[in-house]
């Protein structure tokens, strides 16, 4: 298909309607982008791949930014990319300054994420070509190392190790496909699970269960669906918004999103980490360091430019080594898998048309976003007042429908989702950590198919450890990873001398 004429109208409408949708989902306090992509995800079923992606980048940037209305009028993060939004945000809303406020964080958005969908142009082919040079040996090597860069930077080293070894675990259920070099005998299983596990566990109601219906329930367990601190929202007259306030920030928006576009790329670590690296940068090299967090401008232009960078940099592992960047880059393999698409090294060779126009898309979701946001700040801001428990009921049902049409009605994926949505949920009562798990079960079946294949042409173990530049390359990150890991987890467990 060529890409003028995969760019329709109803491409565009779907872009703008996820961003929509997006923003919804990102204003409510408790729902978070990565819902609003994994809720949705089943409607892509029924369209064409670019069409699909269109309306999930939609839901991506629109959730993103969608977070910073609430951290700015309630002083409650949307998402966790807008957590450090309410440490100068909050406090300008509270002076009668929420509108301003409100618009420079939107900018600020704008900027960070059209910078991050430059940067991903230009370097997501770059490490693609590089990529596509790698053997099994590295292949798998590469996927190593991104299971320990999770785990190294998980709240507690062991649990994420442990959670992202438990991932792979619940990948590999099922028959040993003989397509993937296997026996075709299944395992991980008792006899009476055979006919539900063959195939193992579907990845969508997985994800659908983890993200959506645990959330749910940590939502339902604290029974405050419409508080009362939502009652009303005060969008106080101050000082008017004109771009000339940027004229001394230009150097923070552009170190702040180069920072959440390099934090994006990292696997695994979210945008809280970003947000509140840009932050603390800016405080750095403020000129009055003392008033960040009192409500100054600055602090949100850098974390909001941050957080929104976070989609661009999310996507570059994605699209080039097929691993994703944050949670929500997880929930899009799924979109390519349901379109029978494995993305990865050779993905933007060989579709060069959805390439480009996942390019526009998110070039276009960042501007719609803009727009919408900005032309209609007041009644956006409502958003905040509409009741969960009317939300909530709407929400599981669209889980439920999804996951149970999306393999052509096979009642197993219900229990699926449900059983993932308790594990979800336990797991965060536990200490376990979801992402690792995640990111261990979207790439267990890849990282096996690697091992096995490169212990095939060798015959034993030494072939990990060859004289292979890129190898060698590759095990000296995952050294510095866990020595890094190791050092800061150490320190954060340390007792501190009392001060004298």
């Amino acid at each position: 298909m060529d890409l003028v004429t995969s760019l329709t109208p109803m491409l565009f409408l779907l872009i703008a309607t996820g961003v929509f949708i997006g923003i919804v989902f990102g204003s409510i306090p408790g729902m978070t982008a990565t819902m609003a992509v994994a809720v949705c995800l089943p409607i892509t079923y029924s369209l064409n791949l670019n069409e699909g992606l269109a309306l999930l980048l939609g839901l991506y940037v629109g959730g993103i930014s969608g977070g910073l209305i609430p951290a700015i009028l309630l002083n409650i993060p949307g998402t966790p990319a807008s957590i450090a939004t309410t440490f100068d945000g909050y406090p300008l809303a509270q002076r009668g300054q929420g509108e301003l406020a409100l618009k420079v964080s939107i900018v600020s958005s704008l900027f960070g994420g059209l910078f991050s969908a430059l940067v991903l142009f230009f370097c997501a082919p770059l490490l693609a070509s590089v990529a596509i040079k790698f053997s099994y040996v590295e292949k798998f090597l590469i996927i190593l190392l991104s299971l320990t860069v999770i785990a190294s930077l998980s709240k507690h080293l062991l649990v994420g190790i442990f959670s992202g070894l438990l991932g792979i675990l619940l990948s590999l259920v099922g028959s040993y496909d003989i397509t993937k070099g296997g026996n075709g005998n299944v395992r991980l299983m008792f006899n009476f699970m055979e006919p539900s596990l063959n195939s193992g566990f579907s990845l969508l109601p997985v994800l659908i269960g983890l993200f959506a219906l645990s959330k749910l329930f940590e939502e339902a367990e604290k029974g405050d669906f419409n508080p009362e601190h939502q009652k009303s929202v005060d969008l106080s007259s101050g000082v008017p918004f004109t771009l000339s306030l940027f004229k001394d920030h230009l150097f923070t928006l552009l170190r702040s999103a180069s920072i959440g576009t390099f934090i994006g790329m990292l696997p695994g670590i979210g945008g809280s980490a970003a947000s509140i690296l840009a932050f603390t940068q800016q405080k750095n090299f403020s000129k009055h360091p003392e008033k960040m967090g009192t409500g100054e401008l600055e602090g949100l232009v850098a974390s909001e430019s941050s957080s929104n960078a976070l989609t661009g940099g999310a996507l570059i592992p994605l699209i080039s080594l097929g691993i994703p960047g944050d949670s929500t880059t997880a929930v899009l393999i799924a979109a390519f898998t349901l379109q029978g698409l494995q993305i990865g090294p050779l993905f933007i060779g060989q579709h060069q048309n959805t390439w480009h126009t996942m390019m526009i898309s998110l070039v276009v979701a960042n501007i719609v976003m803009f727009i919408i946001m900005f032309s209609s700040i007041r009644q956006i801001a409502k958003l905040v007042l509409v009741p969960k428990y009317l939300l909530y009921p709407i929400i599981i049902i669209m889980c439920v429908v999804g996951s149970y049409a999306i393999n052509h009605g096979i009642m197993f994926d219900i229990w699926t989702l449900l059983l993932f949505g308790v594990l979800g949920y336990t797991f965060q009562k536990i200490g376990l950590e979801v992402i690792p798990l995640v990111i261990g079960f979207i790439l267990g079946p890849a990282s096996e198919i690697y091992f096995i294949k490169s212990i095939e042409s060798y015959g034993n173990l030494s072939i990990f450890f060859t004289k292979s530049p890129i190898a060698i390359f590759l095990w000296i990150l995952l050294v510095l990873s866990l020595l890094y890991s190791f050092k800061s987890h150490q320190q954060k467990s340390s007792p501190r001398k009392p001060v004298l």
